[in-house]
């Protein structure tokens, strides 16, 4: 079947994807999921086996990473592969890749040969520390960034050695950043005809995403160190006990701080100087956590998640993931869709996050067989049947 726009947002884009493990799948996929004719080239199944490069095809990891793209096998280390390849490059108006830097080169398929023959070409690298300088030869990989780039040094314990974020976080960025990069080269190719390289690294991604814990040692000369579920900086903001478990409150700031005063009947506490300001509380945060989960042991966690909302104190449940999608406001928000697999059957995956008034994004196909669509978009290409048999039997495609 030919493509079908899962959105009408960019349903008049074709992307090769030449992305593998996450990074680079993730930025593929928001455009797929907004309608854009992403083609996923992979090896033919000879030359690579299945799971060689990521999550096995027909696992939950594949399939939410690689739906709403079409599959089209290709051998671009054949000539007639790379030609195949680049006669897709000349029509497409986007790739993205993140093989390591020196690759695409080898293959002569860098942004400088495909922009010779596609001027318009908008081309987007990830890698793990970038296209050029002193790490550029190493091999990225999520846990990695997340130790280079920072992030593992502020997340945990207090003394308890540094500890990984439990998502894939820089691999997720690195790919959301790229696809936002690619849709700012579109609006920019829109005004002068021409399209751009755009790199973005999984280390650069760690580094951004530190925000304002990276803007206390730039602005400051400050280091940031552990806090565990504790706010860095605010105080009380972290996990509390109660009768049947924990819950999240956020009570940073002087009106939220005598609101909650109030509530608790801290009324010793409304005019104390020891908790007057930020800087008071949070000096003095090991006595506020202590008198707070003994108060808040008294009752469940439903009861204090209801008062403290009610009196306009930020308050929240701490979910296991099968809590969070049966979750009436996470199901109210639509973040799961079905979509039916010829091999899985009808299945569930994680849907956008972005809704908009006048467009809608669906998982209108799931992931795809390996080269599931090769014939039908070398037929797109202009390619005979006859030579696509040709050129099956000499493993091309």
């Amino acid at each position: 079947m030919p493509h079908v726009p899962a959105s009408d947002v960019l349903s008049r884009f074709t992307v090769l994807d030449l992305t593998r493990v996450r990074s680079g799948p993730t930025a593929s996929r928001q455009l797929g999921d907004w309608g854009a004719n992403v083609i996923k080239i992979e090896q033919p199944s000879a030359l690579e086996a299945d799971g060689a490069l990521g999550a096995p095809r027909h696992t939950p990891d594949f399939q939410n990473l690689q739906r709403n793209k079409r599959s089209l096998t290709l051998n671009m280390k054949e000539p007639d592969g790379l030609a195949l390849f680049m006669k897709l490059a000349e029509k497409a108006d986007v790739i993205v890749e993140n093989f390591r830097p020196d690759v695409k080169g080898r293959l002569g398929i860098d942004y400088e040969s495909v922009k010779a023959v596609n001027p318009g070409i908008v081309y987007a690298s990830i890698s793990g520390f970038g296209q050029d300088g002193p790490y550029v030869k190493r091999p990225g990989f999520d846990q990695i960034a997340q130790g280079v780039g920072g992030l593992m040094s502020i997340t945990g314990e207090p003394g308890k050695g540094p500890m990984r974020v439990g998502i894939p976080i820089s691999d997720l960025c690195s790919g959301l950043f790229c696809a936002m990069g690619i849709l700012l080269a579109l609006l920019r190719r829109e005004e002068t005809g021409e399209g751009q390289w755009i790199q973005t690294s999984l280390v650069q991604s760690m580094a951004f995403m530190l925000d304002f814990q990276a803007a206390r040692w730039l602005m400051n000369g400050e280091v940031p160190q552990q806090a565990g579920n504790r706010h860095p900086t605010g105080t009380p903001t972290g996990v509390v006990e109660t009768k049947d478990g924990h819950i999240n409150l956020a009570s940073s700031g002087k009106v939220m701080w005598k609101k909650l005063c109030m509530l608790m009947e801290f009324d010793d506490w409304i005019d104390n100087p020891d908790f007057a300001e930020s800087k008071d509380r949070f000096r003095n945060r090991e006595k506020i956590f202590d008198r707070l989960n003994k108060t808040m042991r008294k009752e469940t966690s439903e009861y204090w998640i209801n008062k403290l909302n009610d009196a306009g104190i930020p308050a929240g449940a701490i979910n296991s993931i099968d809590q969070t999608f049966n979750d009436p406001q996470v199901k109210h928000i639509g973040m799961s869709q079905k979509v039916s697999s010829p091999e899985l059957g009808e299945i569930e995956l994680v849907a956008q996050p972005i809704k908009m008034s006048d467009s809608t994004s669906t998982i209108n196909t799931p992931a795809p067989e390996r080269g599931e669509h090769t014939d039908e978009i070398l037929t797109e290409l202009g390619i005979s049947a006859d030579e696509i048999k040709d050129l099956r039997s000499r493993t091309v495609i």
